[in-house]
């Protein structure tokens, strides 16, 4: 374990992050969600606050926040929930899927040079408070600790191969790691062999919700090229999930899983009268697995994969 993990709140350093959740959504907020996505619409300080409540409860002390630029996350907002609760968030940078990106149109049109020049402003300088969603950028205090893209097939369209290149670009640039999107768990591998060409190197990757594909032989071949997966449908798929977790380290490679909860949906949430709550992900791995795996998941493997190369 060593470096240190860019907080929005500043540098961490890894060996003190504690057990981790690699995927969470605290705050998603823009009148396209807000429209036509209303059951991921998490546009509440106090609501967040109350579901991190119960997670830093059950033990957990870091997430990261994995909204993107101009996909609804809030500088402002996730730096309230960090600091009222006491849980270290690491904020986003990068590009979500196409369908959040209506009339925003440097997000299909800028070059991978200018992607990657906004993604490292978000690192080195600050998030945009206006998410770049405004007619002008004024820089927070607020840092973004990782790079998002993501994909919806099996194979990289041209908009994905220019994020997929802002993004090898800001990893060079940066030292912070790539967290993926792979659409229903699938087109994995054309992720893998992309970033892993463009020279990322592959424990600085991982790949989330590939545990909605239940096929261990698929997951072996990601693992195998020595990228991390990011396991987060264990609130939804419980049986899957860790079915996968227990095969996956059975096959030796418990060093690089991450887990995470995914909990964009309202319905997730308890304190919205949802089920079964962000902290059962935490409270359901201490029962069920062993006191060093529960180590190894929630706390090493996350400090070493955050932690800036």
């Amino acid at each position: 374990m060593s470096g240190v993990i860019r907080t929005i709140g500043g540098d961490l350093p890894s060996e003190q992050a504690g057990p981790t959740y690699v995927h969470e959504h605290l705050i998603i907020d823009t009148p396209l969600v807000a429209e036509t996505m209303p059951h991921i619409h998490l546009d509440s300080v106090d609501e967040a606050v109350a579901e991190v409540g119960t997670c830093v409860a059950a033990g957990v002390r870091t997430m990261v926040d994995a909204m993107p630029a101009a996909s609804g996350r809030d500088p402002e907002r996730l730096s309230r929930v960090s600091v009222l609760t006491g849980m270290r968030v690491v904020a986003a940078t990068g590009l979500h899927t196409e369908k959040y990106y209506e009339g925003v149109s440097w997000a299909s049109e800028e070059s991978p040079d200018a992607l990657a020049t906004r993604f490292i402003a978000d690192i080195e300088e600050g998030l945009d408070r206006h998410d770049y969603l405004g007619e002008s950028i004024e820089r927070s205090e607020a840092v973004a600790g990782i790079v998002k893209v993501a994909t919806l097939g099996q194979e990289l369209s041209p908009r994905d191969e220019r994020l997929f290149e802002a993004a090898a670009i800001t990893v060079a640039r940066t030292g912070v790691p790539v967290l993926t999107h792979t659409e229903g768990g699938r087109g994995g591998m054309a992720q893998v062999e992309r970033l892993l060409g463009l020279g990322v190197a592959s424990e600085r990757v991982a790949l989330s919700h590939t545990d909605k594909v239940v096929d261990a032989g698929y997951h072996r071949d990601l693992l195998a090229s020595g990228v991390m997966l990011c396991y987060d449908q264990g609130l939804r798929s419980p049986e899957g999930t860790f079915g996968l977790v227990s095969a996956m380290v059975e096959q030796g490679f418990e060093h690089q899983i991450l887990l995470g909860t995914d909990g964009a949906r309202r319905s997730l949430w308890s304190t919205l009268g949802g089920s079964p709550g962000l902290a059962a992900l935490y409270r359901t791995s201490i029962a069920e697995l062993s006191p060093g795996l529960v180590e190894t998941l929630f706390v090493a493997n996350p400090a070493r994969f955050l932690g800036r190369a």
